[in-house]
């Protein structure tokens, strides 16, 4: 089993920052993969950013490469959003999550991959 808390998220104006935290417990950190979603209501959950269980091969959605970037401290047993040059389409509320035992990174872009998620931050993007 895995517990991950979300913090970081609030309202914030377009062009702004913002970094959200995971923390996670209950299981090795150190040993999988961690992921960011977000989901706006009315649409699909949307993967956002992932990170090996290492921190050395980052995986980003189109839409925010390039202004988010993926970190964690496995010291910590925690990972990182840090996102900049906001837009009011990054409006969501933002997920961190987990895999299963036996996941590849082959698919660690699809929610699928994850069994384990937290109760999610709202981030808000005012134009």
């Amino acid at each position: 089993q895995v517990q991950l808390v979300e913090s970081g998220g609030g309202l914030v104006q377009a062009g702004g920052s913002l970094r959200l935290s995971c923390a996670a417990s209950g299981r090795t950190f150190s040993s999988y993969a961690m992921g960011w979603f977000r989901q706006d209501p009315g649409k699909e959950r949307e993967f956002v950013a992932a990170i090996s269980w290492s921190g050395g091969r980052t995986y980003y959605a189109g839409s925010v490469k390039g202004r988010f970037t993926i970190s964690r401290d496995n010291a910590k047993n925690t990972v990182y959003l840090q996102m900049n040059s906001l837009k009011p389409e990054d409006t969501a509320v933002y997920y961190c999550a987990a895999p299963g035992f036996g996941y590849s990174d082959f698919y660690i872009k699809e929610g699928r991959t994850y069994s384990y998620w937290g109760q999610g931050t709202q981030v808000t993007v005012s134009s």
